[in-house]
């Protein structure tokens, strides 16, 4: 037997306790065999991009890269620090410390320089991505040695502190994303079907679809490590593409029921509602997977991990779709069956006419309005909507990117306004430039002479903290030695990107980039940054060259038609422009930072444009294939061009809007969320969402296709398949 959307629904039809129990087996064995085998963590080694990459991998190999560090400050409570005691709190810290298996060494304390504080630096063992995982013993010590000096104020911040401190804030922001989507998108199902049952029947297979998908990730990051995204992009593509797909399928059942009026059996209605439904799904979930999979050529561990966690859901969703999904249907059907025999014999026993229904679409008076000026006045409709986009995407003209550092993260995180009271009093903490150079062993004094002189030639730029003699580092075997340059302003500061500019341009050169032999390279918290941004910029052409590619070919193929493909590549960069130009007017300036509560970057996050286009391309694809599938088959059974439009967009308009809304709530909800990355991204998706399925597919594709007629069709596939004009059947 073929794997085909028909047969796997006939199967499924007629067996449907076989496969509803074989899903939900199947739902187990991923996830059991995910939990045997476990996450294979990403590493500092995956993350690592550009120049600054390359330094870190040269310093590690030298036995002198960054070691996960924690910083106590110790300050009074009232009035001028006790310096007496500061410093008992600070031996006892030390001794505590020093006893803890996660910590590598204790530095002695630094007094800040207007005297009002005292900080202790404490060494973790391990590498500086794990440390998050084992700093709650710091800081159970850290709150203890607080208790037992309750007239100072000691408290804990750090790299590890602040990471663990974002991975519990986006736990909870999860959980509040999940607790604030799924009453809303019940309601939404809820107000489609009209019935409790029929509601629950998409979450529950979004819901197993999403567990499914977990398990596979797992064995999936032995191939590709997991960076701790991909659970994330699980939940909300899980959620969105689970119910969508379970939606399109459950309103065409409905509607070929309606039209049969009692003529078929629930197996006949499944089967039919397979053979157009079914295969609008497949091709959706096909196109998806695809324009998801152009991430990988990002050759980012961020974007690998989300494309992995995507593909596995999406394919997941598509094969629940085909395979449970109809058993349910049956199962549910005769229940429908049963009832309403029930409601006939009752009308028959009061003597009340039998209930009829044509399975006619009702959209209502809203959907109804939305249409008209497309079938009306086309050229007026499509000028005015893409008029009204392309003002809309204007502001991404002036789109700047960054990468979002610890000095951007939500202030609710305790850690973070410690570590807002320690650079006040040390701000030389702020940013550190890292220079390493690698040569022959016998060359150490040599490169060591010409870092120092690097030193001198920055500490003397007022863009660099003046923090004495340089500190430089030689690994045991003399080949790596690495230079510590303070910068006291925040990472994602002009004063700080200044500052690695001058380095790298001005002062490497006129010193330790004068050796022979040498290889030299930046790293700190503001080369990560700046390579990244640079790393992401480049490949961003590429990344959509291949996927206005794919996109076109996806849809010319699954509807023998060049110009419907480029349509549909057409109006996706017209819909993700659009998106991006409203998501640098709300969040690059400062104007809505009350209104939708965060703090502006100055800036967009650089993942966001990427996956803005990827995500955005395969969710529109969505809406491309079950709209145009509705024209298509319009027109195979006889319909006009212009008819086919008008009864396609008809068919289609309720439930593609009621799909989009569910994912405009999903994404919405991330909005409400603490890291301003997360926000941008659940900002954009929603409005990309929602102008795509009321301005792109009720205004613009309607007008566009109705213009161009006949010529957007092949003519042999039109001649071949033609038929007297009739009532077309609904179409999935």
């Amino acid at each position: 037997m073929r794997l085909h959307p028909v047969h796997m629904a006939r199967w499924s039809a007629r067996h449907p306790w076989r496969a509803i129990t074989g899903w939900f087996l199947f739902v187990l064995l991923c996830l059991g065999a995910g939990i045997a085998a476990g996450s294979n963590a990403a590493t500092t080694e995956d993350f690592r991009v550009g120049e600054a990459g390359h330094a870190e991998s040269m310093a590690t190999d030298g036995g002198l890269q960054r070691r996960p560090t924690e910083h106590i400050l110790i300050r009074s409570a009232s009035g001028p620090l006790d310096t007496a005691r500061a410093t008992e709190a600070a031996r006892d810290l030390t001794a505590r410390m020093r006893a803890l298996d996660e910590v590598r060494g204790v530095a002695q304390p630094v007094r800040s320089k207007d005297g009002t504080a005292l900080r202790v630096s404490v060494v973790m063992e391990g590498a500086e991505l794990d440390a998050r995982k084992h700093v709650v013993p710091l800081l159970d010590e850290t709150a203890a040695v607080a208790a037992a000096h309750p007239d100072l104020v000691v408290e804990e911040t750090g790299s590890p502190a602040i990471s663990k401190g974002v991975n519990d804030q986006r736990g909870e922001d999860l959980a509040l994303s999940e607790r604030l989507s799924l009453p809303v998108t019940l309601v939404i199902l809820l107000a489609v079907f009209g019935s409790v049952v029929m509601a629950g029947v998409p979450l529950l297979l979004a819901l197993s679809s999403i567990a499914a998908a977990l398990g596979l990730s797992m064995l999936a990051s032995h191939l590709l490590p997991d960076p701790g995204v991909g659970t994330n992009m699980i939940l909300l593509m899980g959620l969105a593409v689970g119910v969508d797909y379970t939606l399109f399928h459950l309103k065409r059942e409905r509607e070929e029921r309606a039209r049969a009026d009692g003529r078929l059996g629930p197996e006949a209605l499944v089967e039919l509602a397979a053979a157009t439904a079914g295969r609008a799904v497949v091709i959706s979930g096909l196109a998806v997977i695809v324009c998801t999979a152009t991430l990988y050529l990002a050759t980012d561990v961020i974007f690998s991990s989300l494309a992995t966690g995507t593909i596995l859901v999406v394919a997941v969703a598509v094969l629940s779709s085909l395979t449970v999904l109809p058993a349910l249907l049956v199962k549910l059907g005769h229940r429908t069956e049963r009832r309403a025999a029930k409601r006939a014999a009752r009308r028959a026993k009061r003597g009340a006419p039998a209930a009829t229904r044509d399975g006619k679409p009702e959209n209502g008076r809203v959907f109804t309005a939305l249409m008209r000026p497309a079938q009306r006045h086309p050229v007026a409709t499509l000028c005015a909507s893409v008029l009204v986009m392309l003002a809309v995407a204007a502001p991404a003209l002036g789109l700047k990117l960054v990468d979002p550092g610890k000095d951007t993260f939500s202030r609710s995180i305790p850690a973070m306004r410690v570590y807002d009271r320690l650079t006040a009093a040390y701000p030389e903490l702020l940013v550190k430039h890292e220079v390493v150079t690698r040569t022959s062993p016998g060359r150490a004094p040599e490169v060591r002479q010409a870092l120092t002189a690097l030193g001198r030639r920055a500490q003397a730029d007022p863009l660099f903290a003046r923090t004495g003699k340089p500190v430089v580092r030689t690994s045991a075997d003399g080949r790596v030695t690495v230079l510590e340059l303070a910068v006291p302003h925040p990472a994602p500061s002009d004063e700080a990107i200044t500052s690695l500019e001058h380095l790298r341009d001005r002062y490497i050169p006129a010193t330790v980039g004068k050796l022979t032999g040498a290889d030299t390279a930046v790293s700190g918290d503001v080369a990560r940054g700046q390579d990244y941004v640079h790393h992401e910029r480049g490949k961003l052409p590429l990344v959509i060259g291949f996927l206005l590619l794919f996109t076109f070919v996806t849809t010319a193929v699954a509807f023998r038609s060049a110009v419907i493909g480029l349509i549909g590549v057409v109006l996706n960069l017209l819909s993700a422009a659009a998106a991006l130009g409203a998501l640098v007017l709300v969040f690059q300036g400062t104007w809505a930072e009350g209104l939708l509560d965060f703090d502006s970057l100055g800036a967009i996050a650089s993942r966001v444009p990427l996956f803005l286009f990827v995500l955005l391309f395969g969710l529109s694809m969505d809406y491309q294939v079950f709209v145009v599938s509705r024209i298509k088959e319009a027109m195979d059974h006889g319909m006009t061009a212009r008819e086919a439009v008008v009864e396609g967009i008809a068919r289609s308009a309720k439930v593609v809007t009621s799909a989009a809304l569910v994912m405009v709530t999903i994404f919405a909800a991330f909005v409400f969320l603490h890291l301003t990355e997360m926000k941008q991204m659940g900002f954009c998706l929603a409005v990309a969402v929602l102008l795509d399925a009321v301005v792109i597919r009720m205004m613009i594709l309607p007008s566009l296709l109705l213009l161009l007629g006949e010529r957007a069709w092949p003519r042999s596939r039109r001649a071949a398949t033609a038929t007297p004009a009739s009532p077309a059947l609904p179409v999935g």
